[in-house]
C-alpha cells in the first residue's frame, strides 16, 4: 500500500506555506536573521508541537513565522516544501500565504510574494510541479485590515490566483468578511474559505451563501447538517480535508473516528491535503497512509480522492484530462478498477 501511495499522482489544494517551516530550517533562519527563539534545538522545538486545539497551534505558528524576514527566506521555505512534494509524487500545488503575518512585522508585501513566487517558478521548471498561489486574510483581524491588505496587493494581483480566509475560526464567522470577498470577486479572483473545522456547519453555509466560495477548506463538520450534506453532494463543491491536522488539533480525537471516507462514499468531492505539515506530523503521503492504515481506505478510494483533487483544482481542462489519465493509469497498473 505504501508503494502504491508513493506512486499515486497527488495534488495539494490546502497548504499554508508558513506551516511547512521545519524545525531545522526555523533555527537556521533565526540564526541567519539574528532572531531569538525560546528553543535551543530541534528536539525542544518538536516538544512544543503538542496542541490542545487550533489556538495553541496558531500561537506557535506565528512565533515560528517571525524568522521569515528576507525574500531569500521565503524562497528557501517554499523550495524546501517543493522538494518534499517532488519526493512524494505531488504534481500540482495550490498554496496559501498569509501576508498579514509578515507585513505586521514590517516585512514588505513584495518581499513575501517575491520569494514564494520565485521558488514556485523554479520548482515548476526544475521539478515539474505546477502551481497556483492563494492570498489569505487572517480572520481574527478585522475586515478593514483585510481591505488594507487587498489594497497593498492591488499592484501585484496579476501574480495571485485566488483569495482565502484562515486563522482562528471560533467567533470569526465568514459573514464578517462579506464586503471584502465581494470586492475580490469583482476583481475576478476566485475565493475559498476555511469553514467547518472548529466552527459549526452554519459557517460552511455562510461561506457558500455569503462569500460565494469555490471550495471549502476543511468542512468536516458538514456531517452535522443533513441538508448541507445533500447540497455538497449535489453540487460537488469541493472540501479540502486535512486528516492529520484534524487529529492533531482535536477536531477528531483519533484517526479512526475521522469522517472523510464516509463523506467520500456519500458522493462529496473531498480531497486530501496536509495543511501545516511541519507542525502536524506529515506531508501528503503520510496523510494518505493514515487513511489506508488507520481508516482502512482502499486503493480505489485513494485514487478517487486524488481524482477529486484534479476536479477541484484550478488547472486547465487539458491539464485535468492529463492528470486524470495518469491517475487512472497508476490504478490500472495495480489492478484497481475505477468507474
Amino acid at each position: 500500500m505504501d508503494e502504491f501511495i508513493a506512486g499515486l499522482p497527488k495534488l495539494e489544494l490546502h497548504l499554508h506555506i508558513e506551516g511547512t517551516l521545519e524545525p531545522d530550517l526555523m533555527l537556521r533562519l533565526a540564526a541567519r536573521n539574528g532572531i531569538s527563539l525560546p528553543w535551543a534545538d530541534e528536539k525542544s522545538v518538536r516538544t512544543a508541537y503538542e496542541f490542545d486545539g487550533l489556538q495553541s497551534f496558531l500561537e506557535l505558528y506565528y512565533l515560528g513565522a517571525s524568522v521569515l524576514v528576507t525574500e531569500q527566506d521565503f524562497f528557501d521555505l517554499t523550495r524546501a516544501y517543493l522538494t518534499r512534494c517532488a519526493a512524494e509524487g505531488v504534481v500540482h500545488v495550490e498554496i496559501f500565504f498569509d501576508p498579514q503575518t509578515h507585513t505586521a512585522r514590517g516585512i514588505p508585501f513584495a518581499t513575501v510574494l517575491g520569494g514564494i513566487e520565485r521558488a514556485l517558478q523554479t520548482g515548476e521548471k526544475e521539478l515539474g510541479i505546477s502551481w497556483r498561489l492563494i492570498m489569505s486574510f487572517l480572520r481574527h483581524l478585522s475586515e478593514e485590515e483585510a481591505f488594507a491588505t487587498l489594497e497593498q496587493a492591488m499592484p501585484l494581483l496579476d501574480r495571485i490566483h485566488g483569495i482565502g480566509l484562515d486563522s482562528g475560526e471560533r467567533g470569526n464567522p465568514p459573514a464578517k468578511f462579506v464586503r471584502v470577498f465581494a470586492r475580490c470577486r469583482e476583481l475576478g479572483l476566485p475565493v475559498v474559505a476555511h469553514a467547518g473545522e472548529e466552527g459549526p456547519a452554519d459557517y460552511i453555509w455562510q461561506a457558500i451563501r455569503e462569500l460565494q466560495v469555490r471550495r471549502i477548506d476543511h468542512g468536516v463538520r458538514c456531517a452535522e447538517d443533513p441538508e448541507l450534506l445533500c447540497y455538497l453532494a449535489d453540487t460537488r463543491l469541493p472540501l479540502t480535508v486535512c486528516p492529520l491536522s484534524n487529529t492533531r488539533l482535536k477536531v477528531f480525537d483519533q484517526m479512526a473516528h475521522h469522517n472523510v471516507l464516509n463523506l467520500l462514499e456519500q458522493g462529496l468531492c473531498v480531497t486530501i491535503n496536509s495543511d501545516d505539515p511541519a507542525y502536524f506530523g506529515g506531508y501528503m503521503n503520510a496523510n494518505f497512509q493514515a487513511l489506508a492504515h488507520e481508516l482502512g481506505a482502499s486503493m480505489s478510494q485513494l485514487c478517487r480522492l486524488s481524482l477529486n483533487a484534479v476536479e477541484a483544482s484550478w488547472l486547465s481542462l487539458a491539464d485535468k484530462a492529463r492528470l486524470t489519465r495518469e491517475i487512472r493509469s497508476h490504478a490500472a497498473c495495480h489492478g484497481v478498477v475505477l468507474s
